[in-house]
């Protein structure tokens, strides 16, 4: 049975030619159109969509707004279509803060190269956030940043309200990932007394919800820097840096070349940049590069990891998040070598679970641990200086 799609465009051009495109596909089906927020909200609740497209800017109710009371009332997964500008990326991430699962430039010739590969990659966003099923989200009582205890991290509790479980079962993969896995609660971590020089967090599709998430319950003297890989336009990073510098306790800023690493600090790879790791001191310094035209992610979690495994050797802590794809497996193959610690994120929390199963079914990863708990795992085992 294809995927229902609703379509949500105040452009008649638009709301044509992305019909045209899902349509292409068997396995995909537009089931209406909607030309501003308030006409989405109804249609979502008349048609029932297994997955709608979003603008942002939009008459009468925008798309934000839009994203925000479907999610309340009918949780459906939402693509947003965005503009490549500082604007479009500050109103793309509120539109992901307000429930939106992914987005892709609304100008098709940004989304690849090649008008073919856009609409194969459109296609495929639309089939892969087809496969998940949304619940209301349950109240959430309170943040990790207001916590009384968040600067300690040997008494860090839990403290963000958990979400009911996305299910994310591909059916052709589920056997093999869920025999792979070795699904771990916070409060089952066991820290291994491990010291630690760097964490390193590599993610794609989900991650700035999950970056958040993690990053805001780390508290102002964590001891080690953090290097942060999201796949994201080169127009979104420094909207995105600046966003959870606001939010976190920790320092987070948009990585640049000859940053020397500090404790406490996160540095975002900058879109469409490579970002490696030198000696250099006693934490290493950033270099941040064009890189391969060839390569499919800019930045790519393997280089990253790759070249932090030739600085840090095993002294890592390496966490592979949501995100469509295998990127970062063979970087943490080269850390795995070199003995650092591999951990990934569930399979139920993930809107996309890609880059983590990647890595678990490959045998790399030891644990593989729920969103909720990433945080207090990753302190828990990582607080040591």
């Amino acid at each position: 049975m294809a995927t229902k799609v609703l379509v949500v465009d105040d452009s008649s051009f638009f709301r044509r030619r992305v019909s045209e495109i899902v349509n292409q596909d068997d396995d995909l089906e537009v089931v209406g159109v909607a030309v501003n927020g308030q006409e989405a909200i109804d249609m979502a609740e008349k048609l029932k969509p297994q997955v709608i497209t979003m603008d942002i800017e939009m008459p009468v109710m925008d798309g934000i707004t839009a994203v925000r009371k479907i999610m309340a009332t009918n949780p459906t997964p939402i693509l947003m279509f965005s503009s490549l500008t500082h604007d479009g990326a500050k109103a793309t991430l509120d539109a992901l803060d307000a429930g939106a699962l992914d987005f892709l430039p609304k100008r098709f010739e940004d989304i690849a190269s090649k008008k073919e590969e856009a609409i194969k990659l459109l296609q495929l966003r639309v089939k892969t956030l087809g496969r998940r099923r949304l619940y209301k989200p349950l109240p959430r009582t309170v943040t990790a940043r207001n916590a009384a205890d968040a600067a300690n991290p040997a008494s860090l509790r839990t403290t963000l309200a958990s979400k009911p479980a996305l299910n994310n079962r591909s059916q052709a993969n589920n056997s093999q990932a869920s025999s792979a896995q070795n699904v771990c609660s916070a409060s089952a971590i066991r820290a291994s007394g491990k010291k630690y020089k760097a964490l390193l967090i590599g993610t794609s599709t989900g991650g700035p919800v999950a970056l958040q998430k993690v990053l805001t319950a780390f508290p102002a003297n964590y001891p080690h820097p953090i290097l942060l890989i999201q796949h994201m336009p080169a127009a979104f990073t420094p909207a995105f840096a600046s966003r959870l510098n606001s939010l976190c306790q920790i320092t987070v800023k948009e990585a640049q070349n000859g940053d020397v690493l500090q404790p406490g600090c996160a540095y975002l790879a900058p879109g469409g940049m490579q970002l490696m790791v030198e000696r250099s001191g006693s934490f290493g310094r950033l270099k941040v590069i064009a890189g391969n035209a060839e390569m499919n992610y800019k930045p790519s979690v393997d280089i990253t990891f790759a070249s932090a495994s030739k600085v840090f050797g095993g002294d890592v802590l390496a966490v592979v998040l949501t995100g469509m794809g295998a990127d970062g497996r063979e970087g943490a193959r080269m850390l795995k070598a070199a003995g650092a610690t591999i951990w990934a994120q569930d399979e139920a929390s993930c809107v996309v679970y890609g880059m983590p199963q990647a890595v678990t079914v490959a045998g790399l990863s030891t644990h593989s641990i729920a969103i909720d708990s990433m945080a207090e795992s990753i302190i828990k085992e990582t607080a040591r200086g």
